[in-house]
């Protein structure tokens, strides 16, 4: 069996892999439906789904973000994406399955959710996602990091955590760092949302802020979902109902940011890129009008935020796998610097805006 380089004829195509392998699939599927595409990537497809199985079952156990245990699970096993029949369905799975599960977080997301926020919570949160994406950049630039890490790290911290710094990476130039820095990302942005969980509670009411102040505060500064809304619920039902809705308002600036992004990305790459909208953004569009219109049932919407969760823990598992721990200790500690400073400005713009504007 020969085996080529693998590549992806487009980052938009859920069936995108080319030239990965001459060998054909059994004679008795020759005929199903992507049926080349199922043979070449099933193997490091089936691994990443096993460690984001054995990940989330020791989260639920264990009350630990599923996303560390994905991605140090998917480092153990770094030396599948060296060669061999699991290499494909590993890129496979850390590009087009991670699309497919962004995708899907618009079902989370309602414009009537927005719609009763107010306009200074919406005002605040569209300007700490611009601000922490511009801090970053300019930021790394002081520090000698890459530019676009800044971009990166500053999304990821601004946006929804891991969730945004996999949706941001997919679009950003790549290069040989690019796995590092999104796994780097990951790991660092779940840490500070870890912490975040258990710190700012007690901050919110140690300083007086009210339910409702409290709630945007949380729900505007912490990085992901699933800790906004531990940390809600651990003042109040009140608290916990409001982050949550400015924390889906955060999420829903993927979609511009995101956009934007590949559009600069594409311009950067010469006169002969030109600028498309990712599909995977259309499809995030799409199921938040039809969840705004009320088109979805309460089942489908159940179904497509576990498939959302479980593509995205199966990305991050086959990014962890693309990843050495030796090419990530190489990145040395500035980047974390980074992100703390981040989390800093983005914490300290919203208390502001909770405590002079509100």
């Amino acid at each position: 069996m020969t085996q080529h380089p693998i590549g992806f004829d487009s980052y938009d195509s859920m069936e995108g892999i080319a030239a990965i392998e001459t060998s054909e699939p059994p004679p008795r599927f020759e005929s199903w439906p992507g049926a080349k595409l199922i043979h070449a990537v099933y193997p490091g497809v089936l691994v990443a789904g096993t460690i984001a199985l054995a990940s989330t079952w020791l989260a639920q156990h264990y009350t630990a973000p599923v996303m560390l245990f994905a991605l140090l699970f998917g480092m153990a096993f770094h030396f599948l994406h060296e060669s061999g029949r699991c290499v494909a369905g590993i890129e496979f799975a850390s590009r087009s399955v991670l699309r497919a599960g962004v995708a899907l977080l618009g079902v989370r997301i309602t414009l009537g959710q927005i719609a009763t926020l107010g306009v200074v919570p919406v005002a605040t949160v569209v300007v700490g996602v611009a601000t922490t994406i511009l801090f970053g950049l300019l930021l790394a630039r002081r520090l000698d990091l890459p530019p676009m890490f800044g971009v990166l790290s500053g999304g990821a911290v601004a946006i929804c955590g891991a969730s945004a710094a996999l949706a941001i990476a997919s679009v950003l130039p790549r290069n040989e760092n690019s796995e590092r820095d999104t796994i780097l990302t990951v790991v660092s942005v779940t840490a500070l949302s870890t912490l975040a969980m258990i710190l700012y509670p007690v901050f919110a009411t140690s300083i007086g802020l009210d339910h409702k102040h409290a709630g945007v505060f949380i729900g505007g500064t912490i990085h992901d979902v699933a800790q906004v809304v531990g940390a809600g619920y651990m003042i109040s039902p009140e608290t916990g109902d409001i982050a949550t809705y400015v924390k889906l308002l955060r999420v829903a600036m993927l979609l511009p940011v995101v956009f934007v992004i590949s559009l600069m990305s594409a311009r950067s790459g010469g006169e002969r890129s030109r600028p498309s909208l990712p599909l995977f953004l259309v499809g995030f569009a799409l199921l938040v009008l039809a969840n705004s219109f009320g088109l979805l049932p309460r089942v489908a919407i159940d179904f497509a935020n576990d498939v959302s969760r479980w593509c995205l823990v199966a990305a991050i598992a086959a990014l962890g796998m693309k990843t050495s721990f030796k090419d990530l200790f190489a990145a040395g500690l500035r980047p974390v610097g980074l992100m703390v400073a981040e989390t800093v400005w983005i914490g300290a713009l919203v208390l502001v805006s909770v405590k002079t504007i509100m």
